[in-house]
């Protein structure tokens, strides 16, 4: 599929697919060809956004409990040295997430700027646990748990809302659409 093709997935904000709860996936149907085909309309996507580094299956329009983390998130918190030439052109690995449940929030939180690939434009501060852990199924099929810090942190909770019907603007204090806000756009956009 075409880059700009797999963009034109992203469904954006007001779809009600945003903000319905997603359905979990029957442990049966995790290896079947429609979820791997799911799960590659997922990667295409998110490979064809460069500011992105997550999705949800409900952003590509499928109300199912799934979503690719990519592994620039973890590049990002590792603090690699890579110019923003590097970072764009680079084939990141996504990490697919089924039926996920964050079963530990940390008590610390910490506030940071969000943005999503389907509310397009928009950013705000958003106040999240610095830690979680998190239990999914891979593609495979496999159960696995993990913790996660930092920017990782962050990505796994804005991910599993979107898989609750919920989307970064509910939360988001200082609301900015940088469409508007000049300074935003130089920084953002």
């Amino acid at each position: 599929m075409p880059k700009s093709s797999a963009k034109n997935l992203i469904v954006t904000n007001p779809a009600p697919v945003l903000t319905q709860k997603a359905h979990p996936v029957p442990l049966a149907d995790i290896t079947t060809p429609k979820i791997r085909q799911i799960i590659r309309e997922m990667s295409e996507a998110l490979a064809a956004s460069p500011e992105g580094i997550g999705i949800a299956a409900p952003q590509i329009g499928y109300s199912l409990q799934i979503f690719l983390a990519s592994e620039e998130a973890l590049s990002i918190d590792e603090s690699r040295k890579m110019t923003e030439k590097e970072r764009k052109a680079k084939k990141w690995e996504h990490y697919v997430f089924i039926n996920p449940i964050i079963t530990n929030y940390s008590k610390k939180k910490h506030k940071d700027l969000e943005g999503c690939l389907s509310v397009p434009g928009k950013f705000g501060t958003v106040e999240r646990s610095e830690k979680v852990t998190i239990e999914a199924y891979d593609a495979h099929g496999k159960k696995f748990r993990r913790g996660a810090s930092k920017l990782y942190a962050r990505l796994m909770q804005h991910e599993v809302d979107h898989l609750n019907g919920h989307l970064f603007i509910e939360k988001a204090r200082g609301l900015v659409n940088i469409h508007d806000d000049p300074e935003t756009k130089k920084r953002h956009g």
